[in-house]
């Protein structure tokens, strides 16, 4: 075979995550993306790795006898959610047998205590937050709003009818494009580094129902066009503006547009964030509030949260309270009442750190975000816990800085997992139990082999949805020496 050339085959078999191999009808095997077992696809060869021949989805032929759910109206188009034409149940099933056949890869046996998938509380609807680009869906088209469509890193699709958030987020989407179309604002360009409207970034509490609305642009407010029309001055093009400030106003109308419409949720703050970087990704060069506050409050297994735009939160609040009451129940008793210290590594805005303390004598999480250390410490206070103790910086070097050692630990990586050398120095801390929470099962099983090679054995393993519709979720394992 081969580069370039189209194929077709059937999807024989799916690993974590979401990594098929379809066999062609002559037989041949290509490793391909995104496909769901049973799928018949076109695939366009792309390199081989290994032996293996590597292939890029080209287009499902015949669906998978799976495939049995009504999909979303975006589902062609967006590549947010390939589960969402399997039903749930199926979902879960899919992603327990994916994991527990990688973890007992890793760990050498199928014989080890899998304790199954704990399903998301809520199918649809789930998400508290959501990052929205601004572009269009073919050069030179109208405005949209939305995701990046399946396969391209330029086309955004509007996706007004997304079924992972609620009615709010859709309001919000369909009139802030509603807004900026009528105005003919133009979207950033990522090749051409030109235009204004960058990101909309929704965020709103479960439990607490607050909503906050960050509108994220560039700024170039002395000219602005589209790349292609000629270019028309910011004044010109906001001419019904009297103040001599035309970015104030026309950000003080969207804010208005967005106060008018009719909510299940409390909007509590709407924010204008500067972001000049070339990379394509939400940054913050300076916030400004326009109505509110810069933050709303959530709420999680009986404490409260105070959640700023950038802060680190899990998106799924109450898929969050199942992912953390397994982890305190795999903790159990392992806690000495009112002497164990407690490392929460990759601790975040410390939630599991909060949910810890009042059985321990002290908790130290540890968080390389500024901003997620800052939270931590502030939401600390706010739920009047005085023995937990935040520090910023790597793991890998803050370990050596730390004169207390752990009785327990907590483990909550990024998706990459623990750095080698970091899990060298908790692999010596010698504690009798920890517990890895992971939100990449990849991750977690190359770390696993480490850890049962430094003397730890599996005592539980658990997995819960966070993210129905979608090829991810959250693991849960108890490791004891």
């Amino acid at each position: 075979m081969k580069k370039g050339e189209i194929i077709e085959g059937t999807a024989v078999s799916v690993a974590f995550p979401n990594k098929g191999t379809v066999q062609t009808d002559d037989g041949e095997r290509v490793l391909v993306k995104g496909v769901i077992e049973g799928q018949r696809v076109s695939a366009r060869i792309g390199k081989a790795r290994h032996g293996k021949l590597e292939g890029r989805l080209f287009e499902v032929l015949e669906k998978s006898p799976l495939e049995t759910a009504e999909p979303c109206q975006h589902y062609r188009d967006c590549g947010g959610c390939s589960y969402q034409t399997v039903p749930y149940e199926t979902q879960l099933k899919l992603k327990e047998e994916q994991v527990k056949k990688l973890l007992a890869g890793a760990l050498g046996t199928k014989d080890f205590p899998f304790l199954g998938i704990s399903p998301s509380p809520n199918e649809a609807g789930y998400r508290n937050k959501m990052e929205f680009t601004f572009g269009d869906m073919k050069e030179g088209g109208p405005l949209t709003l939305g995701m990046h469509r399946r396969g391209s890193f330029y086309d955004i699709v509007t996706v007004d009818r997304c079924r992972i958030v609620d009615g709010d987020f859709r309001a919000i989407l369909s009139a802030t494009l509603s807004y900026f179309s009528e105005r003919e604002i133009p979207y950033y360009h990522r090749m051409r580094h030109l235009g204004y409207l960058r990101h909309l970034l929704v965020r709103k509490g479960a439990k607490t129902g607050e909503i906050l609305v960050d509108l994220v642009t560039t700024g170039q407010t002395g000219e602005l066009g589209d790349g292609q029309n000629e270019r028309r001055s910011f004044s010109e093009t906001h001419s019904e503006n009297n103040s001599g400030k035309p970015e104030e106003a026309l950000l003080m109308g969207w804010a208005c547009a967005l106060r008018s419409l009719d909510l299940s949720g409390k909007l509590v703050g709407i924010l204008h964030t500067r972001n000049d970087s070339v990379a394509d990704a939400v940054k913050d060069e300076g916030t400004e509030v326009l109505f509110g506050q810069d933050f709303f409050f959530e709420e999680l297994l009986g404490l409260r949260f105070k959640i700023t735009p950038f802060s680190f939160f899990q998106t799924n609040s109450l898929g969050a309270e199942v992912l953390y009451g397994t982890a305190r129940e795999f903790i159990g008793d392992s806690l000495a009442p009112g002497g164990s210290v407690v490392f929460d590594l990759y601790s975040g805005t410390g939630t599991i750190a909060q949910m810890l303390a009042p059985a321990a004598r002290k908790v130290i999480g540890v968080e390389i975000v500024p901003e997620a250390v800052m939270a931590a410490r502030e939401n600390a206070k706010l739920n009047e816990l005085s023995n937990c103790e935040f520090l910023e910086g790597d793991v890998l070097k803050v370990l050596d800085e730390i004169d207390e050692r752990p009785d327990f630990i907590v483990l909550d990586p990024p998706r990459d997992g623990v750095h080698p050398k970091a899990l060298g120095k908790i692999i010596r801390y010698g504690v009798p139990r920890m517990v890895y929470i992971s939100c990449k099962p990849t991750s977690l099983a190359r770390d696993l082999s480490a850890l049962t090679e430094g003397g730890y054995t599996v005592k539980a393993v658990k997995c819960v949805d966070m993210f129905p519709s979608t090829v991810h979720l959250e693991t849960v394992c108890l490791l004891a020496r």
